[in-house]
């Protein structure tokens, strides 16, 4: 059986997101979305919100699973039994990243590959932290994140003004 990993904080869950996870669950039987803890970032969403999220999202993609990790993504996708890492391009500041880790990566893991997937035209310009950033001015962020995310983002969004 041939595993794949889609790592990410999904903060939120995005319509590119959920086209890499598409496309990334046909090159495997199995495609582990890791959600993750990151340090250098202040998520919005609590991990267990953003598990839940990413589940409602991808309950119609065959194959794939989410599971929570706070560890090395190596160790994480070693743990996994994972032939390759899935990683979605955008920009080429994206490439940029996405390289360098992936160096990193081979030198901790060379058993486990990266595959890079360019983002849908359409869907290159999104980014979880504009679709806060967005939101937070009050703007329609329908385009970028499926209804329910829409509305937990809203909901966010209206308790952050509260306080």
């Amino acid at each position: 059986m041939r595993i794949g990993v889609y790592p990410g904080t999904f903060d939120p869950i995005t319509l590119g997101h959920l086209d890499i996870i598409r496309r990334g669950a046909r090159l495997v039987d199995r495609l582990v979305i890791g959600v993750t803890t990151n340090p250098a970032k202040s998520p919005m969403f609590s991990l267990e919100e953003r598990v839940a999220m990413v589940e409602e999202a991808i309950a119609d993609v065959d194959g794939a699973s989410v599971v929570t990790f706070n560890s090395l993504l190596m160790d994480f996708a070693a743990s996994q039994n994972a032939a390759m890492i899935v990683r979605g391009l955008r920009a080429v500041a994206d490439f940029e990243y996405e390289y360098q880790m992936a160096g990193m990566n081979q030198q901790l893991n060379d058993e486990i590959e990266t595959v890079f997937l360019m983002a849908d035209v359409s869907l290159q310009p999104i980014a979880s932290r504009l679709v806060k950033e967005i939101a937070r001015y009050g703007g329609p962020i329908d385009k970028f994140v499926t209804p329910p995310v829409a509305a937990r983002v809203a909901q966010k969004v209206a308790a952050e003004t509260v306080r």
